[in-house]
């Protein structure tokens, strides 16, 4: 999938500090673990963190903290939000 619009990246894209909403996946063999864990379609995540060398990334997803590598946030789009 290609970008939409301005609006619409990947995760991995996403600053430190922005809030988002997820989108949809791509196709891979982690996506009903992300989805498991929360990054389902319609929910709002936040970029807490990222390590210095840029991998991985901390999130604040449905209530809880979660860590993700940057090669699985590459595979989830999201609507950045403007709030």
């Amino acid at each position: 999938m290609e970008a939409i619009n301005n609006q619409t990246i990947r995760l991995s894209q996403l600053p430190k500090g922005k809030r988002a909403l997820i989108r949809e996946h791509e196709e891979s063999g982690f996506r009903l673990t992300l989805m498991e864990m929360g990054c389902i379609p319609g929910e709002p995540v936040w970029v807490e963190m990222i390590a210095p060398m840029g991998d991985p990334m901390a999130l604040r997803i449905a209530g809880y903290h979660l860590s993700i590598r940057r090669e699985d946030a590459d595979k989830i789009w999201v609507e950045i939000s403007n709030s």
